[in-house]
C-alpha cells in the first residue's frame, strides 16, 4: 500500500521504488486519497516526509487493512495447497555459506511457484529492513532485544577451538585459558559473531594488546585462509566447520563443558502473515542442519551482541 510504503521510508522516491511504481504514480494516488478524504496525510514540508496528526491517527488502521488484505491472500494460497509471490530472507554473514547449501534448493524445489529473495547482510541490517518490510523473514542468532518481533529457536550450535598449530593424533579439549591471545583471529568488531565470541574469552579488555585481534572482514571463509596462513587460531560455530576444503579436521578442537553454543533461530515482524510458509521453513531447516549437530551435553547459551 502506498501510504504505509511512505510512511516506511519518509521519500516518495524511495517508496515508488518500494512498491514498483513511478513517483508520480505513487504521488497522484497519495494526492488522490488525500483529497478523498478531505485532509492531508503527510506533511511534504518536513524531510524525511512526516505524517500529519490526521495520518498519525489512521496509519494503525491502514496497517490492519493492509495485514488483513495479506492475510486473506495467505489462506487462500493455503487452500490452494501452493504459494506464490515473494519470500525475502536474510540471513546473518556466519550464517548464510553455511547453513544455504543444506536446505535451500530443495526448498526452492518444494515451492516452485515462489520467488527467493535471499540477501547476506549483518543481524542490525536485518531487523532494520524487517522493520520496514523490506524482509519477510531474518535466520539469525538469538535473542533479539526488541518486542516488535517475534523469535523462534531453530538449533543451538556450539563453537569450535580452530588452531592451525595443532599436533596431528587426538584431539585436546581447550579451556578457554588456553587460547594463546596473540595468535587469535576474530571478525571485525561490528560482526555478532565476533561479539559472542567476545563474551566467551572475556577477551575486550585484552583486544588492545594485540595487534592481531580483530579482523576487518564478515566473511568466515577468508578468516579461515589467514588463520591457516599464519599458523593462527580462532573459534568457528559448528556449521562453519564443514568447509572441508579449507579446514584441516586435525586442527579442530572442542572446547570444555559447558560447552558455549550460540541460539539460531527465525525472527519476524508482528506483523508478519505468512505463517503456514514460515512453519514449513523452520521444519526444512531444522530437518537439514540436525545430521551436523552434535549432541553437545551441557551448553552455555551466548547472547549475539
Amino acid at each position: 500500500m502506498y501510504v504505509l510504503a511512505l510512511d516506511r521510508t519518509g521519500s516518495f522516491s524511495e517508496a515508488a521504488e518500494a512498491c514498483h511504481v513511478t513517483q508520480s504514480t505513487l504521488s497522484t494516488m497519495v494526492r488522490k486519497l488525500e483529497d478523498q478524504m478531505g485532509f492531508q496525510l503527510f506533511d511534504r514540508s518536513k524531510k524525511p516526509i512526516e505524517l500529519t496528526l490526521e495520518g498519525r491517527h489512521l496509519i494503525d488502521q491502514f496497517k490492519v487493512v493492509s495485514n488483513e488484505y495479506e492475510n486473506l491472500s495467505e489462506l487462500i494460497q493455503e487452500a490452494k495447497s501452493q504459494f506464490e509471490g515473494v519470500l525475502k530472507i536474510g540471513i546473518i554473514p556466519t550464517l548464510a555459506p553455511f547453513i544455504l547449501p543444506l536446505f535451500l534448493d530443495k526448498f526452492m524445489k518444494k515451492h516452485g511457484d515462489l520467488q527467493f529473495n535471499i540477501s547476506e547482510i549483518t543481524t542490525k541490517e536485518i531487523l532494520k529492513k524487517l522493520r520496514l518490510r523490506e524482509l519477510d523473514i531474518g535466520l539469525l542468532s538469538l535473542p533479539i532485544d526488541d518486542s516488535d518481533f517475534d523469535q523462534t529457536s531453530l538449533f543451538q550450535e556450539d563453537f569450535l577451538v580452530y588452531d592451525a598449530r595443532s599436533q596431528a593424533g587426538g584431539k585436546k579439549t581447550y579451556q578457554i585459558k588456553d587460547i594463546d591471545l596473540t595468535r587469535l583471529w576474530l571478525l571485525e568488531e561490528s560482526h555478532c559473531m565476533t561479539s559472542q565470541i567476545g563474551k566467551i574469552c572475556h577477551l575486550r579488555e585484552s583486544s588492545q594488546n594485540h595487534n592481531k585481534l580483530v579482523f576487518n572482514s564478515g566473511s568466515i571463509l577468508s578468516l579461515l585462509e589467514l588463520v591457516n596462513i599464519n599458523k593462527g587460531i580462532t573459534l568457528l560455530p559448528r556449521l562453519a566447520t564443514l568447509q572441508e576444503h579449507i579446514i584441516d579436521p586435525a586442527w579442530l578442537h572442542p572446547l570444555a563443558s559447558p560447552a558455549p553454543a550460540r541460539d539460531v533461530g527465525l525472527v519476524t515482524h508482528k506483523s508478519f502473515t505468512k505463517r503456514r510458509l514460515f512453519k514449513l521453513l523452520k521444519e526444512d531447516i531444522t530437518k537439514a542442519v540436525e545430521p551436523y549437530l552434535m549432541n553437545t551435553g551441557r551448553i552455555n547459551l551466548i547472547a549475539p551482541f
